[in-house]
């Protein structure tokens, strides 16, 4: 009455199918092979940003090594245009110097008619102020204490006050500046005190 049906079995998964572990064995490779590709474009993409760091810090550094060169570039300007007319300056100094001897004898200098000593002494006055005008300052050091940066010493006084030891006490020659740069020292004498022992 029943017939006996014939069973067919299919392979489970965890029996052994040639098929299937080939199928298996290539998606390894694959993945393997995936793996690879990412691990090579993992290390280009990383000797890229080393590369870019690279390029950037250089170019960073040329940048700022640019402002740098514009900026001295800019300061150099500005000294030519502040100092150009240094030796045109000293020149003049020259003839106010000339001025400055015909006025120190005073005794001479009255003795001259009023009207010309008047001209003179305003031209003088004019060559000074236009020279203000130019960024020159006259330094006449008088009791200010010597400095050897703003002051030569062509001699010294003997004075009997501490007080005024390494003051200048007589102005030979007045010093100049031009826009805050010291281009003439003044030439000046110095007290020095020299304590005389007690018997």
């Amino acid at each position: 009455m029943f017939k006996k049906d014939k069973i067919i079995r299919m392979p489970e998964d965890n029996e052994n199918n040639p098929k299937e572990e080939n199928e298996n064995v290539e998606i390894e490779e694959m993945e393997e092979s995936i793996d690879n590709k990412i691990r090579k474009i993992k290390e280009k993409l990383k000797d890229c940003e080393k590369i870019k760091k690279e390029y950037l810090d250089g170019w960073q550094r040329s940048k700022a090594e640019l402002i740098n060169f514009k900026r001295g570039v800019e300061l150099s300007k500005k000294d030519i245009i502040l100092f150009a007319n240094e030796n045109l300056i000293l020149e003049i100094i020259n003839v106010l110097d000339s001025f400055d001897m015909a006025f120190s004898n005073k005794n001479q200098w009255e003795k001259v008619d009023e009207n010309w000593r008047r001209g003179v002494e305003y031209i003088y006055n004019q060559l000074l102020n236009t020279l203000k005008n130019f960024g020159v300052k006259v330094i006449n050091p008088i009791k200010e204490k010597f400095n050897p940066v703003f002051h030569i010493s062509t001699g010294s006084i003997d004075v009997d006050d501490e007080k005024n030891d390494h003051i200048i006490l007589e102005v030979l020659q007045k010093g100049y500046s031009l826009n805050g740069k010291n281009i003439r020292p003044a030439k000046v004498k110095i007290g020095i005190y020299k304590d005389t022992p007690a018997h």
